[in-house]
């Protein structure tokens, strides 16, 4: 079995982070791939994180009609830093035999040295790096600088372990999550920046997200 990972905050979930998994699931022809909310983000700081429960359930709204795409809530079965090593490595464990392909924009990719262990992440799975703006073209120099024994092929670079490093293209939705946390607090349509699903629970459970987000200032 074939299966994408996307990992993030998710706070809250958006049409960019929906549309990169339909992109790499019919693009590479995975069985599925798996949306996973990190607990405690490493790298996001500030009391505006939603809880972990209410970030799954905005990401089971927003795919709720889409069989390819699935939420796990793996990372909330551990304490401390959602690492993604920590992630991929209970993958490894609990089901060695599926093919794992972790999904990253080209911005973040770029930043896997300041990551714990970032540099050891294609040893426990292939990276899928979506088209990003100007970072794309950083990517070919940055697989030769850290991963110097990579052999490319098209786009894409083969590892000697058997994992890959995939450079995919997709459309670019320069959507994030501040802008839509800032228009939701100050009534602006949101609308096509989420699904249309998490727009609604958003309104469902106002009070409980302006606990943390901040008090809304709705135009009258």
């Amino acid at each position: 079995m074939k299966i994408g990972i996307l990992g993030g905050s998710f706070n809250p979930v958006h049409t960019g982070h929906v549309r990169m998994a339909i992109e790499v699931h019919e693009q590479l022809g995975l069985d599925r791939v798996e949306l996973l909310p990190a607990k405690h983000p490493p790298h996001k700081e500030g009391d505006d994180i939603l809880p972990f429960d209410l970030r799954m359930a905005l990401v089971e709204r927003a795919i709720e009609d889409m069989p390819e795409l699935d939420v796990n809530p793996i990372e909330n079965q551990r304490p401390g830093p959602s690492f993604t090593c920590d992630t991929l490595t209970c993958y490894r464990t609990e089901q060695p035999e599926i093919e794992l392909s972790f999904i990253l924009g080209a911005s973040t990719f770029l930043e896997l040295p300041q990551w714990r262990r970032g540099l050891e992440i294609p040893e426990l799975a292939s990276l899928v790096v979506v088209n990003r703006w100007e970072a794309s073209v950083e990517v070919p120099g940055f697989i030769e600088e850290y991963w110097p024994e990579a052999r490319e092929e098209d786009g894409l670079w083969r590892l000697p372990q058997g994992h890959t490093i995939r450079l995919l293209d997709a459309p670019r939705l320069d959507i994030k999550g501040g802008h839509i946390r800032q228009r939701w607090l100050t009534g602006r349509s949101i609308r096509y920046l989420v699904p249309p699903g998490v727009e609604a629970m958003l309104e469902e459970r106002a009070g409980e997200i302006e606990q943390y987000w901040g008090k809304r200032t709705l135009k009258g």
